[in-house]
């Protein structure tokens, strides 16, 4: 049984990203299941549109629980909201075969990828920065 190269080139590609990284490829995930689920439901594929929502979820749910808590205080708390509101307007969605929900948790999946992409460029920016003064050559 022979593995496709893409699916060898995907498992690299998680495999060697680093935290951040692989945050901004969840939140890619859920995002591109949720469109393909809107894209379903317009189209009255329900099972299609129903395996997709799960599929957006699970990530949802994956995020939840990666937050660290006692670290994350109240930044977390919020998350971990937030993601459980998302969750629960998927479901919604599903049931009602809503598009609307769907686009309501699309817009705020990008909005807070957007705002991590912000933060993990700020944070380079200054390690960046701080190592300027260091001489880095071995």
């Amino acid at each position: 049984m022979s593995v496709n190269p893409y699916q060898k080139y995907k498992v690299a590609q998680y495999s060697t990203a680093s935290p951040e990284q692989l945050l901004l490829m969840l939140y890619d995930g859920a995002i591109k299941f949720a469109r393909q689920a809107r894209k379903d439901m317009e189209e009255k594929n329900i099972e299609a549109a129903n395996n997709k929502l799960k599929r957006a979820e699970d990530i949802i749910s994956e995020l939840m629980v990666s937050l660290n808590m006692e670290e994350g205080g109240e930044i977390a708390r919020n998350l971990y909201n937030l993601y459980d509101y998302m969750n629960r307007r998927l479901i919604q969605a599903n049931i009602r075969k809503d598009p609307a929900l769907v686009d309501e948790v699309i817009n705020l999946l990008s909005s807070l990828k957007e705002s991590w992409e912000e933060a993990i460029s700020k944070v380079r920016s200054q390690v960046l920065q701080n190592a300027g003064g260091l001489n880095i050559e071995g």
